[in-house]
């Protein structure tokens, strides 16, 4: 964003108009659980079979089990843990409420000295104070930020789980992509394409990063490459066993 538009932002009415939309939640992270989770745990399965030397078809078999199932599993999980965040604020929210209706005075004095580590002292403090407990839903956000450190933007369990399994389900199914086409040198071109996910993946992390896109990129290569690794030698392992 150049300066010109920089400033323009930063104008009172640009402010006011910003502050008044409520804050979107934020499901990048169910993306990139998903998508990393989904290529790992596919390439994985490609590469303990590789490794055990048994044939392609078992690829294509227990690679689309695991993304159906495993994918599945990851959304209903993403699903619980969201709403039991969501259920968790809500009791929180209900227990403030109660507070103020019950103690009014302790709370008004929790408000004032959260103030008071803010740095507000005399008739500011003062003001401040009374501005925010004389709105009973601003005074109990404010309780569940400083007190609690939740955001009073909830995330929709539907939404994360859906996230998750949308993620998974594409970056998951390019490991197996070689195979289904039949394509030779299937696993090397499997391997090519799956660190082209990684990469492409902690790429994209980066824009939320202050680290550089390289560096999130090869974050995440290695991260699935050290998967990968563990599951071919496993693979090759039993094999030597069997």
């Amino acid at each position: 964003m150049g300066n010109k538009d920089l400033y323009a932002d930063h104008t009172p009415a640009a402010i006011r108009r910003r502050l008044a939309d409520k804050p979107n939640a934020s499901y990048i992270r169910d993306w990139v659980y998903g998508g990393i989770d989904g290529a790992v745990t596919t390439f994985a399965i490609v590469a303990g079979i590789v490794g055990a030397n048994l044939e392609a078809r078992i690829i294509l078999i227990l690679g689309l089990a695991n993304l159906l199932a495993d994918g599945f599993s990851m959304a209903a999980a993403n699903f619980s843990a969201t709403k039991t965040e969501i259920d968790d604020y809500t009791r929180l929210r209900e227990i403030e409420h109660d507070h103020i209706q019950r103690v009014p005075d302790g709370e008004r004095e929790e408000v004032r000295q959260l103030f008071e580590q803010k740095g507000l002292r005399g008739e500011a403090l003062n003001s401040a104070t009374e501005a925010i407990t004389s709105d009973r839903e601003r005074w109990v956000d404010m309780m569940l930020k400083e007190e609690y450190g939740l955001s009073s933007t909830p995330r929709s369990p539907f939404k994360a789980a859906a996230s998750t399994f949308a993620s998974f389900l594409l970056c998951g199914a390019v490991p197996l992509v070689p195979f289904a086409l039949g394509l030779p040198s299937a696993f090397m071109v499997s391997t090519i394409a799956t660190g082209l996910v990684f990469a492409a993946i902690g790429g994209l992390k980066s824009r939320w990063a202050l680290a550089p896109a390289w560096w999130s990129a090869l974050e995440t290569v290695l991260i699935g490459a050290a998967a990968a690794a563990v599951a071919y030698f496993v693979g090759d392992l039993l094999k030597s066993i069997g």
